[in-house]
């Protein structure tokens, strides 16, 4: 029987907050496990700048060991932009000298600032670092694309990410009784459009009084706050801080539709989270989002920032059962015939493989 190939992922901890720990976390247990031995070196966990930097000073030694001694076949890194970028330098450099070949998972999102809109000097870092990996994986086409003026097109892989479908729950999602609730899962700030919302909440609010939005997360809670206070609809939201486990389970089970009115995304997990409950989707055409979410078929896909289009969406679901249940139905489908686990496991287990192959490892 052959050995097993080994693989060293560079991830956060598992508790942190976010999409990149949620699609690790998926990879735990899973058949990735039994047909590679895994090492995972945390490089990140949430907490104040001296936590995070002493997390980070760990996980570099914590590397320097596993090169020396597991000496793996392959570095799996996940990255975003921003500090987690500078952050994921040192190991890029120290599995270069390795001669150990990279993946770079990229989940970032805000590809302007990041690249787009950076000074030369830092253009300049990017590629260069970048260019240091054997591949790049892309969450998305557009973020194939994007990525392609980073690095040439044939070092980069579309991996789409998961989600996980609830049979159970998507069969009481279709045959319960309707409650308004309309839930929002992630970091609640800018980039996600949560300034946008009470706007919507305002509009909504006027159609159907008794509507219930649910914010699950952190970041400017007191801001959206404040905001809804002026429009007098402070009562019709809710913060119940950053969910997981039952928690979570339980407001995926209850909601009516799943609400993401971001202006930059990859391909966000919070979305195939809500599919795999059933939940129709309203959200907008950024990133990855359009492949999922399908205008009259699972839900609706707006321009980032417009209130009205978000509102009348999200009316027309509530409003009209039928259409709730059809559009539950669809989400379960999409997720079922394109975004299983084990189709993204099968997809990455498949470029570990040809990665191998072209560095020279025999792959049986």
């Amino acid at each position: 029987m052959s050995e097993k190939k080994k693989i060293c992922m560079i991830v956060q901890n598992p508790l942190v907050k976010g999409g990149i720990a949620a699609v690790v976390n998926g990879y735990r247990g899973s058949m990735l496990e039994k047909e590679f031995t895994i090492s995972y070196v945390e490089s990140y966990k949430d907490g104040g700048k001296f936590t995070k930097l002493l997390k980070s000073i760990k996980g570099y030694s914590h590397f320097a060991k596993v090169l020396l001694l597991e000496k793996p076949e392959i570095i799996h890194i996940h990255s975003s932009f921003g500090p987690s970028f500078y952050r994921k330098i040192p190991f890029i450099y120290m599995a270069s000298w390795a001669k150990k070949p990279i993946i770079n998972h990229c989940h970032g999102a805000d590809f302007d600032s990041f690249y787009l809109n950076a000074s030369n000097k830092k253009k300049k870092l990017i590629k260069k670092i970048y260019n240091k990996c054997n591949v790049l994986i892309a969450l998305s086409d557009e973020w194939k694309e994007r990525l392609s003026l980073i690095v040439q097109n044939d070092k980069i892989e579309l991996i789409e990410n998961y989600s996980r479908v609830h049979e159970d729950a998507i069969k009481e999602n279709i045959n319960r009784k309707r409650n308004r609730q309309i839930l929002f899962l992630g970091e609640i700030g800018q980039r996600k459009g949560c300034y946008d919302i009470p706007e919507v909440v305002e509009k909504v609010v006027e159609r159907l009084p008794n509507v219930k939005f649910v914010l699950g997360g952190c970041g400017d809670i007191e801001s959206i706050q404040e905001l809804l206070r002026e429009k007098g609809v402070e009562k019709n939201v809710v913060f119940p801080g950053w969910v997981r486990g039952k928690d979570k389970d339980r407001l995926l089970r209850e909601s009516d539709v799943f609400f993401l009115p971001s202006y930059n995304e990859g391909m966000p997990m919070s979305i195939l989270d809500a599919m795999g409950y059933g939940l129709p989707i309203v959200s907008t055409h950024v990133g990855g989002i359009p492949k999922i979410v399908h205008n009259g078929q699972n839900g609706h896909v707006c321009d980032p920032g417009d209130v009205q289009a978000f509102s009348d969406a999200l009316i027309k679901i509530l409003m009209n059962e039928d259409l709730c249940k059809k559009y539950s139905e669809s989400s379960m489908e999409i997720v079922k015939q394109g975004y299983s686990l084990e189709g993204h496991i099968n997809r990455l287990a498949k470029l570990y493989k040809k990665t191998l192959t072209i560095s020279g490892v025999r792959v049986n």
